[in-house]
């Protein structure tokens, strides 16, 4: 990673090597150049997002709430016309000090003993990306419109699977086989 990524990453540093044991709160606001600093496509624009840190400072560990509130730009999947999605949602997640870094597990992050800081970029981002919903429709949109697509969308995909294992001419040739003997 280039070093001026990692500085304006550093943005989003939480310092806790200085605090008491107890509650901190800090806060960020997110727009475009927050998600500019990530390589990946979004699926919305113009993002006004507050977002409130809440750290417990434990002695030997961290916990981390990091809640997220505002507006997300996104494209209607009916009308293509552009919308704003308000967005809110909360992810938690424990820090504790090991030999390196790890966060194989889902809800525990591992950082090195001697780190004074904990980047939370990378917990925003998730937490605005686990936000978007999959299908994109406009407030504007009326239920009439929604039930003359239901109509035309494809039904559930999974039971269709089901019915081809059961005539899979392989599975037949095996059936066979079985029976035979």
């Amino acid at each position: 990673m280039h070093t001026h990524f990692m500085d304006k990453l550093r943005n989003y540093d939480v310092s806790f090597s200085g605090l008491k044991n107890g509650k901190h709160e800090f806060k960020f606001e997110i727009d475009k150049t927050f998600f500019q600093l990530f390589d990946t496509e979004q699926e919305f624009t113009n993002p006004r997002i507050e977002v409130n840190v809440s750290l417990d400072k434990h002695t030997t560990f961290l916990e981390f709430e990091i809640k997220i509130n505002g507006l997300v730009e996104l494209v209607c999947d009916i009308t293509n016309e552009n919308f704003d999605y308000p967005i809110e949602n909360e992810i938690k997640i424990l820090v504790n000090f090991g030999e390196e870094y790890d966060d194989s597990n889902e809800d525990v992050i591992t950082i090195p003993t001697a780190e004074h800081a904990f980047n939370v970029a990378h917990l925003i981002y998730e937490n605005v990306m686990l936000s978007i919903p999959m299908k994109k429709i406009s407030p504007n949109v009326n239920d009439e419109d929604l039930k003359i697509l239901d109509q035309f969308s494809p039904k559930d995909i999974e039971e269709t699977e089901e019915e081809e294992h059961e005539n899979d001419p392989r599975w037949d040739a095996l059936r066979k086989l079985r029976d035979n003997n």
